[in-house]
């Protein structure tokens, strides 16, 4: 939520002109939202932004990038709250994915505190902290944009993964769904979910390229009676050679039907 306060406790001088600039620049301010907004040419505009950093007005996302802190006495401020306003700023192209957007789209009730990002641009690393929030980076193809929705937080368009290419993008890379247990539980919810469509996750799927994903599919849905005709089709698309369930743990076993190395405490579900 953004803050707004009475217009008549603008003060006069340059917090009116940040005033302005906080109520018409969005949830994110850039240098060229000063030069537009304030009249500034862009090195007065670079050194203004930066003084009002400096006396703890704003603060700095990224390269050029800034947000208003919490300033009672601001005409119009706008308080950030929704780190998830910084994505498109920090990543693009990039969308949320993984566990936080099976957390937005009702897939899960756990909460999590970091925000999984998948992005085109090239990281330096996995992880990044700004403004008080954690962002799990992966670094995906521009090809691989596909399967997203837009959704509104304040005035900041965000892309999201749609349901079924959220559970693809978790197939594929369990440690961005929370593990293979929690992307089972999405999983069994995506069954369930009013936006399940079966006919987009396999084609997301085989867009995707993944091979692991048909058998880690197939394996997690076999003998689900609410699985309809998902673990025949992704046998039928499965590739050669072994996947591991969990690449973050030891998969000493291996069920042939899937082409999946598991481990043990998972055989019995899959050893048919």
């Amino acid at each position: 939520m953004m803050v707004q306060a009475s217009l008549s406790a603008v003060p006069k001088g340059k917090k009116a002109l940040l005033a302005r600039l906080v109520a018409a620049g969005g949830d994110v301010i850039a240098i060229d939202d000063a030069v537009a907004v304030l009249g500034m040419s862009r090195k007065a505009a670079v050194q203004q932004l930066s003084r009002w950093r400096e006396q703890g007005w704003l603060s700095r996302v990224g390269p050029g990038r800034y947000v208003p802190v919490p300033l009672e006495s601001l005409g119009k401020a706008q308080v950030l709250d929704d780190p998830w306003v910084l994505v498109p700023e920090l990543f693009a192209p990039a969308y949320i994915g993984g566990r936080t957007a099976a957390e937005h789209w009702d897939l899960t009730e756990q909460i999590f505190t970091d925000i999984v990002v998948l992005s085109a641009r090239r990281v330096g690393r996995k992880e990044l902290s700004a403004h008080g929030a954690r962002f799990l980076l992966t670094h995906v193809p521009e090809g691989h944009l596909f399967g997203l929705r837009p959704v509104w937080r304040h005035r900041t368009r965000i892309m999201v993964s749609d349901v079924p290419r959220t559970i693809v993008d978790m197939l594929a890379l369990p440690e961005i769904g929370g593990g293979v247990q929690h992307v089972a539980d999405c999983l069994q919810s995506y069954l369930a979910h009013p936006d399940r469509d079966d006919g987009a996750l396999l084609e997301y799927a085989l867009r995707l390229g993944n091979g692991a994903v048909f058998k880690r599919l197939g394996f997690l849905l076999e003998g689900n009676p609410l699985a309809g005709q998902l673990p025949r089709e992704a046998h039928l698309r499965m590739t050669q050679g072994l996947a591991k369930l969990d690449p973050g743990a030891p998969c000493p076993k291996v069920v042939s039907r899937w082409r999946l190395r598991v481990p043990e405490h998972w055989l019995k579900r899959g050893e048919r």
